[in-house]
């Protein structure tokens, strides 16, 4: 079988920095990858490749066998997408939002459920400018998985989360990962990673420092002590 989400000499530059200077990884569906590296180490600009919000300058980015820059409506509907800025609309409250993203959807997830299950009930009626960080993680995550995707790029989906809180996303996340999904999940933490990854992409200055299975990567060291073996300190 193809891979889900394939990654092949990817390239990107903005002037003279080259952001991404060919990135090659592939993830597959049933499984969690996670994506570590320093701030200005080109995971953002890979992923947002991925997502269609930006076009590589060469290389090769295909999700689900397609190029997601320009890709139809269709192949968008199989995607769910997290930001770390989840660009929610200030004055809607949660399940009305949720409602309203439900409505693109041919086949979506029950609104009040996965509200229920994220803990979104317990604030139903709070405007998102109102609500804390964790609470407005907590509404996009459920916005990238109302539509039930195929694959779901998540951008630090725990951060500003509470302890419990935070095991109920993972839980979550692994669901997903267990139903057939692809999930590829940024971020900067070791825990995250560890409790979540069948593999781990290791970016830095623009390439993959390292990849592979989580007890691969681990065998014999932590993480991340890998992580820092592989990463400087400073990157652009």
């Amino acid at each position: 079988m193809a891979a889900v989400v394939a990654v092949e000499d990817l390239r990107k530059s903005f002037g003279p920095v080259h952001a991404l200077a060919g990135v090659s990884w592939t993830a597959d569906a049933g499984t969690v990858t996670s994506v570590l590296g320093p701030n200005g180490a080109g995971k953002t600009t890979m992923v947002e490749i991925l997502e269609g919000l930006q076009r590589a300058d060469g290389g090769s980015a295909r999700v689900l066998g397609v190029d997601p820059w320009g890709a139809s409506a269709e192949h968008r509907a199989r995607v769910g997408v997290m930001l770390q800025d989840g660009g929610l609309p200030a004055r809607s409250t949660p399940v009305r939002l949720l409602a309203h993203v439900s409505r693109l959807y041919a086949d979506p997830l029950p609104v009040a459920g996965l509200a229920e299950r994220l803990g979104i009930d317990r604030f139903a009626d709070t405007i998102t400018r109102r609500m804390s960080g964790g609470q407005r993680q907590r509404v996009a995550l459920a916005a990238a998985l109302v539509g039930r995707p195929d694959v779901l790029f998540l951008d630090e989906p725990t951060a500003g989360l509470d302890p419990h809180a935070r095991l109920d996303v993972w839980d979550l996340i692994r669901s997903e990962a267990q139903r057939g999904v692809c999930v590829v999940v940024t971020t900067h933490s070791f825990e995250e990673a560890e409790r979540l990854a069948d593999r781990v992409v290791i970016v830095s200055e623009g390439t993959v420092a390292s990849q592979g299975a989580l007890g691969d990567l681990t065998a014999g060291t932590t993480l991340e002590e890998r992580y820092f073996a592989l990463t400087p300190r400073e990157t652009r």
